[in-house]
């Protein structure tokens, strides 16, 4: 090994798949960026993944693919991977590496900032508040997003969780200005990829978008460092010029797959599933990046979205995306199989911060009310449903036949909407009104009175 000036060596140690292994070197840090000279004089850029006494484990961006053991000449840079940021990156579309795919020249920077953010100190944060509305009844009613929350969707392959997703970006809205949406994909294939441009190009609103796409051919690091560079821009835009952000992450699945592959290149010792035992660790290096931050104005709310291998909520995937984040909205697939879109089903879905951000001068005074007898009633069709499949709909009473009645209005006219369509908040609850006056009023035991007298609608 020879060390031609400070932080520069040559000759490598050992190459397996995307890494490589170089020894006898200055005590090098976590995440340091690494120059890589090939002979030729191409130049690749990595990240040291794992360091230790004089020796380092390198990740190189875009593989390893014709680098040689003796003649590649390493330095070190001594900082982590930065990105250049600033406004001009809306409506923009950028590689998982923050470089532009969109045929325009890289945006001027305003600053560079770190790609693996600040952790935010618990007492800074300030509680999540005000919703935003999706434009979708079983989001906004049911299952409210608040700005700073993040709420995870949990889907399963096949399921239409890239549409829900491209819907709520062209939908989503917020009380005041400044805001936008940052959009990232990982993993994504390529017609899917070009779905979401067209998409946000064909309805207006890629100019409110910073798009993020690791496409599914890239090298795993790509899909690990998507999140990080679309968060930084997400923290940049949010507080430092105050504006309203909310993020989109899909495919998580796909993200911690490409952990478990480099995990196993590193010969590390596996948990569960075959993910490494920082799985919680690293996903909440993520989702802990949300939130909002006292005196700042502006706020970043994030929407990862996951596929659950074999429609397993217990998955460590979902598992511990549940344990990190406040709520999770669930993709079915047997409304999927009847043709309900968006088939979100409402009792497994819960938003945490919902209670706190609905009701009188928030939303309406009664969307909390309105919100719970609509799940509890539901609940009860299921119940009677599952009676029904085993004494018949021919013992059940008169009331019962109601039940089932509201039961499959509420998920033909409530929970399905067209995918071009959107409802505002007045409108969801309006409809919210309509289905739930299906059943008797003294069947409202959730609404008070008052209520019922001012909303209830009387059977024709």
């Amino acid at each position: 090994m020879n060390m031609n000036k400070l932080r520069q060596y040559t000759g490598l140690e050992e190459i397996v798949g995307q890494l490589f292994v170089i020894r006898n070197i200055h005590n090098a840090g976590y995440n340091e960026i690494v120059e890589i000279t090939e002979e030729n004089g191409n130049i690749r850029i990595g990240l040291t993944l794992e360091v230790g006494e004089g020796y380092a484990v390198v990740q190189v961006l875009g593989g390893t693919s014709g680098m040689s053991l003796k003649n590649c000449r390493v330095r070190f840079k001594g900082k982590p991977l930065e990105f250049g940021v600033s406004l001009d990156m809306l409506g923009r579309i950028f590689d998982g590496l923050g470089n532009p795919i969109d045929g325009l020249p890289a945006p001027v920077a305003e600053e560079t900032m770190n790609v693996n953010g600040m952790a935010i100190n618990p007492s800074a944060r300030d509680y999540p508040e005000n919703i935003i509305e999706t434009g979708i009844s079983a989001i906004d009613v049911m299952n409210t997003l608040v700005r700073g929350q993040k709420l995870p969707f949990f889907s399963g392959s096949g399921l239409p969780h890239d549409l829900v997703a491209a819907q709520i970006v062209r939908q989503a809205r917020a009380e005041g200005e400044g805001f936008c949406v940052v959009f990232a994909g990982m993993g994504v294939k390529y017609d899917t990829a070009r779905f979401f441009i067209k998409s946000f190009e064909e309805t207006g609103v890629l100019d409110n978008v910073i798009m993020f796409l690791s496409l599914a051919d890239s090298p795993s690091l790509s899909r690990l460092m998507t999140p990080r560079f679309a968060l930084t821009a997400a923290e940049f835009l949010a507080f430092k010029k105050d504006m309203h952000v909310l993020v989109v992450l899909t495919d998580m699945s796909n993200y911690c797959e490409a952990l478990r592959e480099l995990s196993t290149m590193r010969g590390e010792i596996p948990a569960r599933k075959g993910y490494p035992g920082y799985l919680y660790s690293d996903l909440a290096s993520i989702y802990e990046r949300a939130g909002r931050i006292k005196n700042k104005k502006g706020s970043i709310t994030q929407i990862p979205i996951l596929t659950m291998p074999n429609d397993d909520i217990t998955h460590p995937i979902p598992d511990l995306t549940g344990y990190i984040t406040e709520g999770q909205i669930v993709i079915d697939r047997e409304l999927h199989a009847k043709g309900i879109y968006p088939p979100i089903s409402v009792l497994p879905s819960l938003s945490r911060l919902m209670k706190d951000n609905i009701g009188l001068n928030k939303t309406r005074d009664d969307h909390p009310a309105l919100a719970s007898q609509l799940f509890a009633s539901y609940a009860k069709t299921k119940d009677i449903q599952a009676i029904a499949s085993i004494v018949g709909e021919e013992e059940l009473s008169s009331l019962d036949h109601l039940y089932l009645n509201f039961g499959q209005v509420f998920e033909t006219k409530f929970v399905n909407q067209g995918y071009n369509e959107r409802r505002t908040l007045e409108e969801s609850l309006e409809k919210g009104w309509d289905i739930i006056s299906i059943l008797p009023e003294e069947e409202l035991v959730r609404i008070s009175e008052e209520q019922i007298k001012k909303h209830y609608r009387e059977k024709r």
